[in-house]
């Protein structure tokens, strides 16, 4: 198939992120909102559909949306609804979802985010509030159901279709998540489910204007398999159109839900699209409305935390950090909630979120935990640092006593460095004077290269008696003695 020429076709993009809330309660009733536990524990009559139960609103699943509407600038509706949406499955106990259709509680609202290094903004459509369905379980010779998941309350998030690659996708999927985790309005787990991302896909000729049909593809549960999947799902519409240029498009590819395998890196069918029609919405009879006043909705956005985008300027504006190393920080909150620690302790950040994200960050990259989980104390790596500043101890000592800071978690470096002599930073210059002589009688080019002005020659014999006292001579003395006898 090596003669499609893809330069001649533009994919759209829209994404359906739903996102479980952190309630304490599910969204319907007062059965515990909770991962993990024994299979249908957490129910009650109401998530399992007993005839004659009644739903009655959570008011903290309320709350929590209108903080994320805040804070992606979105409209809050003062009057919004909820509807059911029939269908039948067995993880759906009462055949019908209740969810928002024709008046969701945000509309519209957008997003900024980073592209291979140009911001670009990201249009929301709306986002609705809706209950989970349970879980199905298959096993060698049955199925069973958990409806422990059954009515945990979901915010559904909605896109326009405005992303044109995958990068676009993956860079606004992956703001909103840090968005909803500076909020604390979602776990974001995807491997848990607490995030999972349903994509839209379609692909018209460059310079057409006009919307074709699109194609979902369901249940993709990481970034890296959502670009796999539209990476697969765009190829074949190119391939469709391509060997059916004469078709009708909307036969050529007709709307239809897709799931991704992994294996082939290929999307393959699963039915073709329902359309509303299909799910006989109409308003929740047994709910009244959600009627809120502006004075509510004005206090939830003046408690509002520091957001992600807020964080990166910030860091990169005041603390002159990089750009790429604000936004490590910033998508990571525990990360960048740790570095907010140590940061109180210390007056170098630059310095400190390289000692953060490389130095500590990689003594656990194959471990299994993360540095903010690892019992590593933040104020320790700060004390570290000064400790460098302060000239008590040089760079290289210092890696060494974050080896053990990182072996035994905890450790004030302090302790580490009064306890073991080899850390003491030698200024005694009857000590030192033996490894400047040695390395000045073995390099006489160096010093007719630092005499012709060249600066690097200087900083090679610096380094080569640093060796030669492994690392333990502080530079100040090593170059003062240095200095002293080449003049």
């Amino acid at each position: 198939m090596s003669h499609i020429s893809y330069e001649d076709w533009e994919p759209v993009i829209g994404l359906e992120i739903h996102a479980q809330l952190k309630t304490r309660s599910k969204i319907f009733a007062r059965s515990p909102n909770r991962f993990g536990d024994e299979p249908n524990t957490n129910i009650e009559v109401v998530d399992t559909g007993q005839p004659g139960a009644l739903p009655v609103l959570n008011q903290q699943a309320i709350e929590i949306a209108v903080r994320f509407g805040c804070a992606i600038n979105a409209t809050i509706a003062e009057f919004s609804k909820f509807d059911r949406k029939s269908y039948f499955y067995p993880d759906s106990p009462r055949n019908f979802q209740i969810t928002q259709f024709d008046l969701p509680i945000i509309i519209g609202g957008e997003v900024q985010a980073d592209v291979d290094g140009k911001s670009k903004i990201f249009q929301i459509h709306h986002a609705h509030l809706e209950d989970d369905a349970g879980m199905l379980k298959h096993f060698s010779d049955f199925a069973g159901v958990d409806y422990n998941r059954a009515g945990v309350p979901l915010l559904e998030i909605v896109s326009e279709p405005c992303m044109f690659s995958p990068k676009d996708a993956t860079a606004y999927a992956t703001t909103l998540k840090a968005i909803m985790e500076y909020l604390d309005v979602s776990d974001c787990n995807m491997e848990e489910g607490s995030m999972r991302i349903d994509t839209n896909v379609s692909v018209r000729p460059k310079g057409d204007k006009t919307l074709r049909n699109k194609v979902e593809i369901k249940n993709l549960n990481s970034f890296n398999y959502m670009e796999i999947g539209i990476e697969a799902e765009i190829r074949r519409q190119v391939r469709a159109y391509t060997e059916r240029p004469h078709e009708d498009p909307n036969l050529a590819v007709p709307s239809s839900t897709v799931r991704l395998d992994l294996d082939k890196k290929e999307t393959v069918l699963m039915r073709s699209k329902e359309e509303a029609k299909d799910y006989r919405y109409f308003p929740e009879p047994d709910l009244p409305p959600i009627i809120l006043t502006q004075d509510y909705i004005e206090k939830i956005r003046r408690d509002l935390p520091e957001l992600p985008h807020q964080r990166f300027e910030r860091y990169t504006k005041q603390l002159k950090l990089s750009e790429y190393n604000a936004s490590i920080l910033v998508n990571d909150k525990q990360l960048s909630d740790y570095y907010e620690e140590a940061l109180k302790g210390c007056n170098n950040a630059s310095a400190l979120c390289n000692w953060v994200t490389v130095e500590f960050v990689g003594r656990f990259k194959d471990s299994g935990t993360s540095l903010p989980h690892s019992g590593i104390l933040p104020e320790h790596i700060a004390k570290l640092l000064s400790f460098i500043e302060s000239k008590k101890i040089t760079g290289r000592i210092a890696k060494e006593v974050a080896d053990i800071m990182a072996q035994t978690p905890g450790r004030d470096p302090e302790i580490i460095i009064k306890e073991n002599p080899n850390f003491q930073a030698v200024h005694d210059t009857s000590a030192i004077k033996p490894f400047v002589d040695e390395v000045l009688s073995a390099n006489p080019q160096s010093i007719e290269d630092y005499k012709n002005g060249k600066d690097k020659a200087f900083n090679f014999l610096v380094g080569q008696v640093m060796k030669l006292s492994k690392g333990k001579a502080s530079p100040d003395v090593v170059k003062e003695l240095i200095l002293k006898k080449i003049s």
